[in-house]
């Protein structure tokens, strides 16, 4: 069966989907804390983690939905933020601000994971930056001091005091999976805040992150990086990319650009697929947030001048990260439900925008796959957020003037764009006067572009048409053939080899070895 409503044009729509998922996935069961683990095969279900429900998908949510807000101006039930900001206060609200949750539901927050450290702490940035919640600022602070004085990098966590103060502890698969996380939200929290100590402990969090596992060779070496996790290898990746951004830090973002162009290759194929585990075999089945953290990555690297990386996003958005979310639910079979269970009620619905574990080629992995079609509910703030990212970078403005970095249809007040994957051509219609910059694809020859509507030829300067004067309120019209290209998907990260057709960095075809709930055409 191959899905319907597939999305591989319209950045906007995905994330406002995806804002309908993360907005219905409330446990009426539980004081409306959110659902943690979902399952749709074989039982349509929403369930509870010990590990990672209040203490973990608040704070993805929460990231994703005031930035859908922000980015996109999607309007927001503010039930449902609210219902997440309770349950990220409920996981601070035990004897120590770290982010803890429940052994189940209705009990005390005890159990304490380092991996959930990002996740309490986007929460809390998330309402500070964008609803000037001064309690949220206030706790942010305060578990920065609680990390400082229960961590140390050198020799981890006090786990006699964290016994002493009744918490059950967690384990980690080293600091990768653990502590490094957080570097994400304290980067995005010193950016707003100018917070001192969130400098302080990014800074510490990256000295270690840089001088044990992103070494000068770019390589990844499962000895050395310990998790295979691959989640947390990519967003410390993106995180890292982050705060050398925000310093200027070239050295740093070297750093991180030989880690993509070497090491990341273990954790990705061409489209940007990246499976959840290094090295797991006889499954397809990939993680869609590691994609996210991907993209967000090669936007920033984008940004730093390296054209490239921005049609590696494009490639990635188009090819696999839009396709992949769930916009067709007429497959799921609704459970029975006699006992009137909240986890067994419109999963269905309330499963639509979902992001999880695709393969390349559809819902569902050949081989062993994942063992169940699931679609965990973190996953789909952590991808929402990333696709706001994209939606950002579209089209920016800055000093220099206007820059089209991506061939989607977009309007900002200083450009139109429409897309030549949505109409017969590229059309960019400045809004307002000063420099225009278009990216085009590294696999269009400059003699096959053809300009209509501008007063001067345009410049190609770094995979760009540059126009120095170009006219305003009148449609430049850009032509050049969307190619059709074949690509091969490593064996290397795959069960076999997958054969792919694309026009442009669209897909038209792929292998899917027989697979249910499949994307695109078969190859």
């Amino acid at each position: 069966m191959k899905v319907a409503q597939l999305n591989t044009t319209d950045i906007a729509a995905a994330i406002r989907l995806g804002c309908h998922t993360m907005q219905r996935v409330f446990n009426a069961d539980d004081d409306n804390v959110p659902f943690f683990g979902s399952t749709l095969r074989p039982q349509a279900a929403l369930h509870f983690s010990a590990h990672h429900s209040e203490s973990h998908v608040p704070g993805r949510h929460l990231n994703a939905l005031l930035n859908a807000e922000d980015a996109v101006g999607v309007a927001l039930e503010e039930s449902a933020v609210e219902n997440h900001r309770r349950a990220a206060l409920l996981s601070y609200s035990g004897p120590v601000p770290l982010p803890l949750n429940r052994e189940h539901p209705g009990g005390p927050p005890v159990n304490f994971c380092p991996h959930n450290l990002r996740e309490g702490f986007h929460a809390l940035c998330a309402l500070s930056n964008y609803r000037d919640d001064r309690e949220a600022a206030d706790l942010f602070e305060r578990s920065i001091a609680a990390v400082g004085d229960l961590w140390s990098p050198e020799t981890g966590w006090d786990l006699g005091r964290l016994r002493d103060l009744g918490l059950q502890y967690q384990e980690c698969q080293g600091f990768l999976h653990g502590e490094a996380r957080m570097l994400g939200p304290l980067v995005k929290h010193y950016r707003a805040s100018g917070s001192g100590p969130a400098r302080r402990l990014a800074l510490v969090l990256a000295e270690k992150a840089l001088a044990e596992f992103f070494l000068p060779d770019g390589e990844y070496h499962p000895e050395r990086f310990i998790t295979r996790h691959s989640h947390s290898i990519t967003c410390v990746l993106s995180s890292l990319a982050q705060l050398a951004d925000l310093l200027g830090d070239g050295a740093m973002m070297g750093r991180v650009r030989a880690f993509y162009d070497c090491g990341l290759w273990a954790m990705r194929d061409q489209l940007g697929w990246s499976p959840e585990a290094v090295g797991q075999e006889g499954s397809d089945h990939g993680e869609s947030n590691n994609s996210g953290d991907i993209l967000e990555t090669a936007l920033i690297l984008g940004r730093w001048g390296y054209s490239e990386y921005y049609c590696d996003a494009e490639r990635i958005l188009r090819g696999h990260l839009l396709p992949s979310q769930l916009r067709d639910v007429s497959f799921v079979v609704e459970p029975p439900n006699p006992a009137g269970i909240d986890g067994l009620r419109q999963v269905a619905d309330r499963h639509l925008g979902a992001f999880g574990f695709p393969a390349p080629y559809g819902h569902q992995s050949v081989g062993r796959g994942r063992g169940t079609l699931s679609f965990n509910m973190d996953i789909v703030g952590g991808t929402v957020g990333s696709l706001c990212e994209a939606y950002r970078e579209v089209a920016r403005q800055d000093s220099a003037g206007t820059w089209v970095n991506l061939l989607f249809d977009h309007r900002t007040p200083q450009v139109w764009v429409r897309s030549p994957y949505t109409g017969p051509h590229l059309v960019v219609e400045p809004l307002a006067p000063g420099p225009l910059f278009v990216r085009l694809p590294p696999w269009v020859a400059p003699r096959e572009v053809q300009v209509e509507g501008a007063d001067e030829a345009p410049v190609w300067a770094k995979g760009y048409l540059f126009f120095a004067r170009p006219p305003v309120r009148r449609p430049i019209r850009i032509d050049f053939p969307l190619k059709t290209q074949e690509l091969v998907l490593a064996g290397r990260v795959h069960i076999q080899p997958i054969r792919v057709r694309l026009q442009g960095d669209a897909v038209t075809a792929m292998d899917n070895f027989g697979a249910d709930l499949t994307f695109f055409g078969p190859y």
